[in-house]
């Protein structure tokens, strides 16, 4: 049934999911009506919003690039490449090899996100080069993974709120991450999920005769050999000394952070522990810069579409648009239903605002005192936003750009597979939420 259900799905998106540059054009300009249509804002001031806005993501975005070039410098070096052939080579045929990146997936995922889209991403194209399987479906089941972490160790919401002095600490405290990344019903649909999603990208699976293929040597990203050394300079480029006396110590300094000082994994740790061990394991300078070029080219969707994403967030979060959004999905709730529509409003909401902290900002002023009136649980509630936040990631495109850059594919190639597990997942985790 699913792999019926997954043939019109695909055929429509790839018909008519425009590039995600076209995706985030056509949202700008959505956004901008509306916060003139609803919220009476005139077009100079929605102008205003949308340009002071537009750069607020550049350390974001810089980050984000950094994972994706990172990641993939890391992935190039002999040592990995070895572990990244070994481990695919326990998927003996296409369905084990859909599960198994998967549940990689889902585990990298679950522990950090950056790091969860480019281990699944990486993997994806080593079981690509060994397996003969649907190139889209696969890279498909590499980014669904990502659905789980905001349930996981790296979730910004329940981190957020565990945290001395948040924004929101006067109205509900601090609380623990074990009352919510480890409360019984988050991780029952974390379980639920690590069953679920696998299975439902593997009876996705297309017949041979409609499959899509890659050529295995296409994705042979390797740097080039150098030649003879004879300059100089060359000697320095090829010097393994000048790359060990800076990648190590910066491995010594992640040792530091995380025994001594007792440090937790964000982004710009797991960049440096990217690059880190890219300049070690690659063991020279020169071939590290020959995977860099090889790497940056898949960054320019990053480096175009954040800003765009930015101007969007300072639309819906200065205009009151965002606000309005969430009170009318939640007009209507009772205790019993209101995780399920603060679930439900937090998915459309993303759409717009697809920034798990940022969107928290936006929507607890119009939850918490939800909550709070109707003696809902808050930290079910703060949770329902968090697992809202990363269920419409599966239809916005917005965090599949570096999954889709180290590919080398098109939203549409992936979103159609991507869609039918928004339905399921969904359905699992509003369940979770109001049952568990």
């Amino acid at each position: 049934m699913l792999k019926f259900l997954s043939r019109p799905a695909v055929r429509l998106v790839e018909r008519y999911l425009p590039d995600p540059y076209i995706f985030v054009l056509l949202l700008t300009i959505v956004a901008a009506a509306a916060a003139i249509a609803v919220e009476r804002q005139n077009p100079l001031a929605v102008m205003r919003y949308w340009g002071d806005g537009f750069w607020s993501l550049l350390t974001f975005s810089m980050q984000m690039l950094l994972v994706l070039v990172t990641g993939f410098m890391l992935a190039n070096t002999p040592p990995v490449k070895r572990l990244l052939q070994r481990l695919a080579s326990l998927a003996k045929n296409a369905g084990g090899a859909i599960v198994l990146v998967t549940l990689v997936s889902l585990v990298a995922s679950w522990i950090n996100w950056g790091f969860g889209l480019v281990v699944g991403a990486l993997f994806a194209k080593e079981l690509a080069r060994q397996i003969r399987v649907d190139y889209r479906l696969l890279i498909a089941s590499a980014y669904s993974g990502f659905i789980v972490w905001h349930g996981g160790l790296a979730g910004s919401i329940p981190l957020t709120i565990a945290t001395d002095g948040h924004f929101t600490v006067d109205r509900i405290g601090v609380i623990g991450t074990g009352s919510t990344i480890f409360s019984f019903f988050n991780l029952a649909i974390v379980a639920c999920l690590f069953i679920v999603v696998p299975l439902v990208n593997r009876l996705m699976l297309p017949d041979e005769q409609e499959s899509v293929h890659v050529d295995p040597a296409l994705l042979d990203d390797a740097p080039k050999p150098f030649g003879h050394t004879s300059r100089p300079a060359e000697y320095l480029e090829n010097s393994y000394i000048l790359a060990w006396l800076v990648g190590i110590p910066g491995l010594l300094f992640l040792l530091d952070h995380f025994l001594l000082r007792g440090g937790g994994l964000n982004l710009n740790i797991v960049n440096f522990l990217f690059l880190s061990l890219a300049i070690v394991l690659h063991r020279t300078p020169r071939r590290l810069l020959d995977s860099l070029h090889e790497a940056i080219k898949g960054g320019a969707g990053i480096v175009i579409q954040f800003p765009f994403y930015a101007g969007i967030m300072a639309i819906m979060v200065e205009s009151g648009l965002a606000e309005t959004l969430s009170k009318g999905l939640i007009s209507f709730a009772t205790s019993e239903t209101l995780p399920f529509w603060s679930f439900l409003s937090a998915g459309v909401v993303n759409m717009f605002v697809p920034s798990g902290g940022g969107q928290w900002a936006v929507q607890a002023p119009v939850m918490l005192p939800a909550a709070e009136a109707l003696g809902t649980d808050i930290t079910r509630v703060a949770m329902a936003v968090a697992w809202g936040d990363a269920w419409t990631n599966l239809l916005q495109p917005f965090w599949a750009l570096p999954v889709l850059a180290i590919a080398g594919l098109k939203a549409k190639d992936i979103m159609g597979f991507c869609l039918i597990q928004l339905f399921i997942t969904g359905a699992i985790i509003s369940l979770g939420l109001t049952y568990f």
